[in-house]
């Protein structure tokens, strides 16, 4: 059972290797909801050979920006929203925080639907209901368990979405002819970006909590092995699963639609092989919606802490905050339209729009104006170095947000500068440099970092008392 929440994690508690990383984001991504995000591409319009590379496109970008966070755990030691302060004050923090906890309810409700009807046709259920609720207890007690089961449960997801998805693969291509139903529509602009897009949207909403489960790697930690091993993890895996999604969706055509767990247990072919396949779903999506889980959990407490000083949690209100987040995700999972398809896609690119700007301004702040100099106990004081607020981050956040606005493709609004541009959707390209620029000419001027990362002393409960890092 993990006993730290949002605090530093002492020197003495540090252990693992980089590996651990790669398994972690692998196992997370191998799973069925980056094959339906991959399918997205072709079921809106792009041809798969097109959208494939597109995929990889989105993916690499993405995993760049979401591997320079992940770099962030070992140096810091702290969860990746409790770092997010040293740029936008302890309480400025809050606004992107409060966007990271609808984040990971909404994925973890996302997430709840598609294994919740895994475990009821596991279990020959009717109503796909009581698998959802089954399906959040199972996430409940890892998530309680914290960060040792989760990495563990990363290692067994690798290994069952390799074996899993591998077979089902082999299936596309030995009971439908591939190549009748790929290459058989140009190149088209807006549904290419699209495509990337939605693999850099996949990516990018991990930037919020990658750095929680790379905190307890040893300060001396590589860097570069850090970053490949989070980087290869995580696009490699969410390649692999939207590629299938992608040639699946080709092949099946409106098969798909309705009902994509159904389809990928028919695909498997015998009962007993489409058991199994219902297992990998489950053992896939139990991985990442525990991240889900842990991620809201340090993001509700770092929300909630910064009003009221505190740096450690209790037990049990760390176990009650897990099991309030699942049972308001599992609320949403039970109350889930069924145009699943179109609303999962409106929700990834406006996760995009709102945490392009959150990334470019951590990553300028850490790499670029601070240059990895950080004071941690600053981070939990609203009286020290970062203060309450920042003008500088909240004011470049908001235009960051805002620029976006013209170029949005969604159903609800298409910006007027998209539609010049047939639909086309390069929205999050423009809030990521348009914020990156801003805040990177007006923080340099007004940053005061430190002269060399303040760490906190390792002395009793974790009172955060500062001395200078060797």
């Amino acid at each position: 059972m993990e006993r730290r929440t949002i605090e530093v994690i002492p020197d003495a508690e540090r252990y693992g290797t980089p590996r651990s990383q790669f398994t972690l984001w692998f196992g997370a991504n191998m799973q069925i909801t980056a094959i339906v995000d991959g399918a997205l591409a072709v079921v809106f319009g792009a041809d798969a050979l097109w959208a494939i590379l597109a995929l990889l496109i989105g993916n690499v970008l993405g995993g760049i920006v979401m591997a320079l966070h992940s770099v962030q755990g070992p140096r810091l030691g702290v969860p990746q929203m409790i770092s997010s302060r040293a740029q936008f004050g302890v309480y400025g923090a809050v606004l992107p925080l409060l966007l990271v906890i609808l984040m990971y309810v909404g994925f973890a409700a996302t997430g709840s639907v598609l294994a919740g009807q895994a475990v009821s046709e596991m279990l020959h259920i009717d109503n796909s209901d009581a698998g959802i609720l089954i399906f959040g207890a199972l996430t409940a007690v890892i998530a309680i368990a914290g960060y040792r089961l989760i990495h563990i449960a990363g290692r067994v997801a690798t290994v069952v979405g390799v074996l899993g998805l591998g077979y089902l693969m082999v299936r596309v291509f030995t009971q439908y002819d591939v190549g009748a139903h790929v290459g058989n529509r140009g190149f088209e602009v807006a549904t290419f970006l699209l495509a990337v897009g939605l693999a850099a949207g996949w990516q990018l909403t991990f930037g919020p909590y990658v750095a929680d489960y790379s905190r307890y790697l040893p300060r001396s930690t590589s860097r570069r092995a850090t970053f490949w091993s989070t980087f290869a993890g995580s696009v490699v895996g969410s390649q692999l699963a939207m590629m299938l999604g992608a040639l699946t969706a080709a092949v099946a055509g409106n098969a798909f639609l309705p009902d994509q767990v159904g389809f990928l247990g028919d695909l498997a072919g015998p009962a007993f092989a489409a058991l199994l396949v219902y297992l990998v779903i489950v053992v896939g999506k139990l991985a990442v919606n525990c991240l889900n889980a842990y991620g809201g959990l340090m993001s509700i407490l770092t929300t909630v802490t910064a009003f009221d000083g505190r740096s450690r949690i209790s037990a049990a209100a760390r176990a009650g905050c897990i099991v309030g987040f699942i049972a308001v995700s599992m609320a949403i999972a039970l109350a889930a339209s069924d145009d699943f398809l179109t609303n999962f896609k409106n929700f990834v690119l406006l996760l995009l729009m709102v945490f392009t700007p959150w990334s470019a301004i951590n990553l300028v702040d850490y790499y670029l104006v601070s240059r990895e100099r950080v004071d941690i106990p600053a981070l939990y004081d609203p009286d020290g170095r970062y203060g309450r607020w920042s003008i500088p981050a909240l004011t470049c956040y908001v235009v960051g947000v805002a620029v976006q606005i013209p170029f949005l493709a969604t159903k609800m609004y298409t910006g007027a500068i998209t539609k010049q541009l047939d639909g086309a959707d390069i929205s999050w390209i423009v809030g990521l440099i348009v914020t990156a620029v801003l805040y990177w000419l007006w923080a340099r001027r007004t940053a005061n970092p430190p002269a060399r990362t303040v760490h906190p002393a390792e002395a009793g409960h974790g009172d955060l008392v500062a001395k200078s890092a060797t």
